[in-house]
């Protein structure tokens, strides 16, 4: 099976030999095309057309060559399209042929939603090998554990040998630390024999740092009427924003088809401007049902701090409207509240009535439809979600931001006691919402994950500074000594001390970690995923027993009654137990002692009625 994508722009292989060449570069008035072959470099100008465009066939080039293009001032810049770029962000493209590739899984469909058990995860510190060969080694792993699937932090060519992947420039092309194209391939080919989906992390809000220079020759690419923290917001909805939204949309047909992938997460779309009608997120939602062959399932996750509820929309007959399901902050918030007891910064609007909204999350989706932010001043955030299923909501304790935003990268097994990480894990799994790990988190790994990257010593030195500054506002760190031990993101040493550590699975109490989190993602697919397929927004009812203690009923897609009661206070507490068959109990709940009504501190018990709800 051959799977390519043809794009407009960049540089594609011709039917009948050689290359076409093609950049849009509106901000100058002439480009020349630098080849690199076996017999030399050449220097070609190029055509230009309509549009501010530039284009050239070369006969004679071919998959494996080299080339950048050339400006007037003489400035050498990579392809912003380029599929593979192995000398980094400043270095020259390379000349890729897709259909080279011979991929496996001509059977492959991926999975519906409901079945959705997703691990977030960093290709360069996942494994010691940090590349995607290495993490083929652990997927018959995350098999064992219940994952079905992952969820890949960004690729797309970064600066330097190691970053986050937010930093990227070149939204086509995966980083050449982590492997070739074909090796990424090999990788989603891996996981779809194993039945895993693959879904990827792209950036659509901004551009990194170093490496981009869409600014020379395209400076219609941002729009300076919106600004946001990057800079001018890249240009979705002004004059020219034509062949940008085009660069976007290719980019999500592009890893859907040529690399076969399962779904993208789009990062932070509260970010993106953009006033027009459709605006992009919407004409991107469009590009995901328009992918060929799309009898398969693709999957279109958010990031919105906004809790925008309309791109989740699902029509009268259930079907998806826009977006397939979004991280929920809000519901992270709140475990780590009740967990923790960390109230400062965004945690200060969940530090009242944790619980409360905790199991407003789980029955309704997000904690704030609407209502006034303390943390942002008094601004209404949200809209109302309850109508929606809980499918469109994936829920976490953890995943890279919550955990490396912090100034050294704890990790809640960390921060909080064993007891109430049982406790909340057991809320997490068994929720009828699609549960999000972070990697390592299923053993309690005793990483840390910091914020990292590898940055030009000028830039290094501003981030640095500029990290240790922005946690200046929280009274731990008002000491500059104390700021100043937080670690260097751009040192190698930050980077590596977040590295899995893949034997402490054979060790205590790291095993026993790793044992419940399989135990639970068992139960999930034996006795919940078969019942979540058809299930509306589960006529949940929720009765908030004391301020620490709920108790939620669902009705699932066959009928059935899914109960949660959980204690999530240092008290213990006498309780009506529910009916239906005990799917779980937390280790500190005696069975006996919760069918006389006896629920001690921080345990959590799940129930499900089979059949028609009582």
């Amino acid at each position: 099976m051959k799977r390519q994508h043809s794009m407009p722009f960049g540089a594609e292989l011709l039917d009948e030999g050689g290359v076409r060449f093609r950049l849009w570069a509106p901000g100058v008035d002439a480009v020349s095309l630098q080849l690199a072959q076996a017999e030399g470099a050449t220097e070609l100008p190029m055509t230009a057309v309509a549009g501010g465009w530039f284009e050239l066939a070369v006969a004679e080039a071919q998959a494996g060559n080299r080339y950048l293009f050339k400006l007037p001032d003489g400035l050498l810049v990579p392809d912003p399209a380029s599929r593979y770029n192995p000398e980094d962000v400043h270095g020259a493209s390379e000349i890729v042929a897709p259909a080279a590739f011979d991929w496996p899984d001509v059977e492959w469909r991926g999975r519906p939603w409901e079945e959705a058990v997703i691990y977030e995860l960093h290709i360069g510190s996942f494994t010691k090998a940090g590349d995607f060969a290495g993490a083929i080694e652990r997927l018959d792993y995350l098999v064992e554990l219940g994952v079905t699937a992952l969820e890949i932090m960004p690729v797309s060519d970064f600066p330097g040998q190691r970053n986050w992947g937010y930093d990227g420039v070149l939204p086509f092309a995966p980083d050449a630390a982590y492997g070739r194209p074909e090796d990424f391939k090999r990788l989603i080919a891996a996981a779809h024999e194993r039945g895993l989906m693959v879904l990827l992390d792209v950036v659509y809000n901004h551009f990194g740092p170093e490496g981009n220079y869409l600014h020379a020759y395209a400076p219609d690419f941002f729009n300076p009427r919106h600004e946001t923290p990057w800079g001018a917001a890249i240009n979705f909805d002004g004059e020219g924003s034509r062949a940008v939204r085009d660069f976007f949309v290719h980019n999500v047909l592009y890893w859907l088809e040529e690399f076969h992938l399962d779904g993208l997460r789009l990062d932070a779309i509260h970010a993106i401007c953009d006033d027009s009608s459709p605006d992009i997120i919407e004409e991107l939602a469009a590009a995901f049902k328009a992918v060929p062959g799309r009898a398969r399932h693709v999957h279109m996750v958010l990031e919105n701090e906004r809790n925008q509820a309309r791109y989740l929309a699902r029509d009268e007959s259930g079907r998806l409207v826009h977006g397939t399901a979004q991280w929920n902050d809000d519901i992270h918030h709140c475990f780590h509240v009740v967990a923790t007891g960390e109230t400062d910064g965004y945690y200060t609007d969940y530090a009242a009535e944790p619980v409360r909204l905790l199991g407003r999350c789980l029955s309704e989706g997000f904690a704030y439809q609407g209502e006034a932010s303390t943390f942002a001043h008094g601004e209404l955030r949200g809209e109302a979600s309850a109508h929606l299923p809980p499918a469109a909501f994936i829920n976490f304790l953890q995943n890279h931001d919550q955990i490396g935003n912090r100034a050294f990268g704890e990790r809640l097994a960390h921060l909080a006691s064993p007891v109430a990480m049982e406790a909340v894990t057991s809320v997490l799994l068994l929720a009828p919402q699609p549960p999000l790990l972070f990697m390592g988190e299923e053993f309690a790994t005793a990483q840390p994950f910091q914020f990292f990257c590898d940055f030009g010593p000028e830039l290094a030195r501003l981030v640095t500074e500029g990290r240790r500054r922005e946690f200046g506002r929280f009274a731990r760190f008002a000491d500059p000594a104390v700021r100043a031990s937080i670690p260097d993101p751009n040192a190698l040493a930050t980077f590596e001390a977040g590295v899995l550590d893949w034997s402490a699975i054979d060790r205590a109490p790291h095993r026993a970690t790793l044992e419940l989190h399989r135990q639970l993602l068992s139960l999930r697919h034996q006795w919940l995923v078969p019942r979540l397929a058809g299930m509306g927004n589960g006529d949940p009812q929720l009765k908030l027993v004391s301020p620490r203690t709920l108790s939620i009923n669902w009705t699932l897609g066959d009928r059935s009654l899914l109960t949660l009661l959980a204690n999530l206070g240092d008290e213990p507490l006498a309780v009506t137990p529910p009916g239906g068959q005990l799917l779980f109990a937390t280790a500190n709940l005696d069975a006996d002692a919760l069918a006389s009504g006896q629920l001690p501190a921080w345990s959590v018990a799940w129930h499900l009625h089979l059949g028609d709800r009582p």
